[in-house]
């Protein structure tokens, strides 16, 4: 299961597509917006599936200037995964119903993208027995037992904390914290960890400027805060930065450094900490 398998074309984001690829090349030598909105344009179309008009620079330099706002697209994400979330609970009254809808909801917005990450990393850190194995299994269509196993445990997580947190009427705002967070967590290992391959989103990305990683950790938090309350935004904070943590320092082990999978393993395992730091919050307040 690769990025390519999923994201096709230039709405794909694939990490391992040529189109892509070419249009970076050729970019040098187009004239694109600049600025906050060619920067939430980019970012949106770089992680979900949402049909967008607007004429994006893919260079490396504009993806990794973009990070400050990939919160800010998470937010976007969540807020359309909210509506048939709600209707669904409404409709039925049921809490875990209407998580499995939201869950449906994230997935077709972002094409799997992230979900497809952490199949391809299970796979290959799980069957691969070096670095070169290892890549190679990741860029591998077919899924295998380790991926099908991780899938289903993350998914399972998200369906149960959402459901749990919907209990207390806190679905929305538990899907926007996550959402948000998780996608904050991204650039952070980009920044701190180097790219195990020279291709790939992973390389393409480039190192982002420690200022946008920063900035987009700020965003994060400002709209916790806005969302849950300071308490909630610091536990969520530190759950978050404790799975990018992990993810980081099990993809340097395992190959040397991060990729597009990765990346998305990164917005899985740390939207799971995330939302788990949230319900305990909840718990000790509710």
């Amino acid at each position: 299961m690769t990025n390519d398998h999923n994201q096709a074309g230039i709405k794909s984001q694939s990490p391992d597509d040529e189109g892509i690829a070419s249009k970076v090349e050729h970019d040098e030598d187009i004239s694109s917006p600049k600025g906050p909105v060619a920067d939430f344009w980019r970012a949106l179309v770089l992680l979900s599936r949402v049909p967008v008009s607007a004429t994006c620079d893919f260079r490396p330099v504009a993806i990794a200037r973009s990070v400050w706002c990939w919160p800010l697209v998470g937010l976007f994400i969540a807020g359309i995964a909210i509506i048939p979330a709600y209707l669904t609970e409404v409709l039925t009254g049921s809490g875990m119903i209407a998580a499995i809808v939201a869950t449906l909801a994230l997935i077709l917005l972002t094409g799997a993208m992230h979900e497809d990450g952490i199949a391809d990393c299970a796979d290959g850190f799980g069957g691969g027995q070096d670095k070169l194995r290892k890549l190679e299994i990741m860029r591998d269509s077919r899924i295998g037992t380790y991926g099908v196993v991780a899938l289903v445990l993350c998914l399972a997580m998200r369906v149960a904390v959402l459901a749990a947190a919907g209990e207390s009427g806190s679905m929305a705002a538990i899907l926007i914290v996550m959402a948000t967070l998780s996608r904050a967590a991204m650039p952070i290992v980009t920044y701190v960890f180097d790219p195990a391959r020279e291709d790939g989103l992973g390389k393409g990305a480039g190192r982002p400027d420690i200022r946008m990683v920063a900035a987009g950790i700020a965003v994060a938090l400002m709209l916790v805060v806005i969302v849950a309350g300071a308490l909630t935004a610091f536990m969520c904070l530190v759950a978050m930065m404790v799975g990018a943590s992990i993810v980081g320092w099990i993809a340097r082990h395992q190959i040397g450094g991060h990729t597009g999978d990765v990346l998305g393993m990164t917005q899985i395992i740390s939207e799971l900490f995330v939302g788990i730091a949230f319900i305990a919050v909840l718990q000790v307040t509710w």
